[in-house]
């Protein structure tokens, strides 16, 4: 009988997830490890070698772990859900002009509920994953709040998961820095986990060209959309043709395929006249956002203004903002301007450490735009 009962911990074969699994072995749980098939590499039709999460070397060194250790350790394969809720999302956002995330729906839509089933029929109580940061309860609900180790926090990934989801979660790593989990590794033994090289690339996208993948992902699609124009910002100037507005994203500087005379940033997609919209660095900043398909965690419900912390990509360090919740969207109105706010992409409000929660961006603009969502005056709903 364990002493603290039976968890069952996502294993993708990395130092993080696998000395998350050893962590909570030595803390005395039951421990049964589980490595989730999300992509089969050859599908995918690119060129780089099979290498990541999904790879065989790295099925086999999660099971290594735990056969060393003396538990249970299986294989999950999860390709049709993945391929259904993450692959033909990350599709379909790229056709709609906008720039998908799919780590987050990810993490929100398959890897939590798919390990939460498992772990119901395998009589677990709760699951473990080797993500950088931390849950607490707090008044009844339970909260993520940033990792210890700044250059490694993944909080921002974690804004999806559900209350019911967070109410199991543990994460282990949370108060430990990199170097630290390196360290233990290295104390155990497992020199394999600390000379392995880590991936960031996305998973099905292994040689980390998009647009590729979205040309062998949608048969024609390339010369659908060849041909339509890039125009200059702000006074509608044609500047030249592109090869289609799926294979251009909010910020993109290099590989326009065209000499401007001085540095030109994508600004704008319009996928419905097929328009790719391109100005100076300057244009690219925008004041506030509109985010919607909302998950809030710290709360309920917004009762604002609320003063934030607001990030709108993964690395972004956050700029400070006030929240106002309208209904089932957030109007965002930044201190200063923000570059490159992308739709499809994920928003993430904090205070602190903690996450409030966060939503999918929808559209930005600028205060003269008044493209907000408040009437004049309106105190946001509660």
């Amino acid at each position: 009988m364990s002493k603290h009962g039976r968890i069952l911990v996502a294993m993708s074969g990395g130092i993080d997830s696998s000395l998350a699994a050893v962590m909570l072995h030595e803390e005395g749980y039951e421990v049964i490890g589980m490595t989730m098939k999300t992509w089969d590499y050859a599908s995918s039709g690119g060129t780089k070698k099979e290498t990541g999460c999904c790879s065989l070397d790295s099925i086999n060194d999660a099971r290594n772990i735990a056969v060393s250790l003396g538990f249970p350790h299986y294989i999950l394969d999860i390709r049709e859900e993945f391929g259904d809720s993450v692959i033909d999302h990350f599709t379909g956002e790229y056709l709609e002009g906008r720039t998908p995330n799919p780590c987050v729906l990810c993490n929100t839509h398959i890897k939590w509920d798919a390990l939460l089933r498992r772990a119901d029929r395998l009589d677990c109580e709760s699951i473990a994953t080797g993500h950088y940061a931390n849950i607490r309860n707090e008044a009844g609900r339970y909260v993520i709040s940033k990792g210890i180790d700044n250059l490694k926090d993944q909080s921002y990934v974690l804004w999806g998961v559900s209350q019911e989801s967070l109410s199991r979660t543990k994460l282990p790593l949370g108060h430990l820095r990199k170097s630290e989990i390196r360290e233990m590794a290295k104390e155990r033994g497992f020199m394999e986990l600390v000379t392995k090289s880590e991936s960031y690339e996305i998973c099905f996208v292994p040689d980390n060209d998009y647009r590729g993948f979205l040309k062998r992902r949608v048969p024609g699609l390339e010369e659908d959309v060849a041909g339509g124009n890039f125009v200059m910002e702000g006074t509608g100037k044609i500047l030249g043709k592109h090869q289609g507005y799926p294979f251009y994203t909010i910020g993109q500087r290099k590989g326009l395929g065209m000499a401007f005379g001085q540095p030109m940033f994508v600004t704008e997609i319009r996928k419905e006249t097929n328009e790719v919209i391109l100005g100076v660095d300057k244009d690219l900043f925008r004041d506030g956002m509109i985010v919607s398909r909302l998950n809030l965690q710290k709360y309920d419900r917004i009762t604002g203004p609320l003063e934030t912390v607001t990030k709108v990509r993964y690395k972004d360090p956050g700029t400070p903002a006030t929240i106002y919740q309208a209904g089932d969207k957030i109007e965002v109105l930044f201190d200063e301007g923000v570059s490159a706010i992308a739709p499809g992409q994920a928003a993430v409000f904090y205070e602190g450490d903690d996450v409030v929660g966060g939503g999918w961006i929808m559209k930005s603009f600028r205060r003269s735009d008044n493209q907000g969502i408040r009437q004049p005056n309106a105190v946001a709903v509660n």
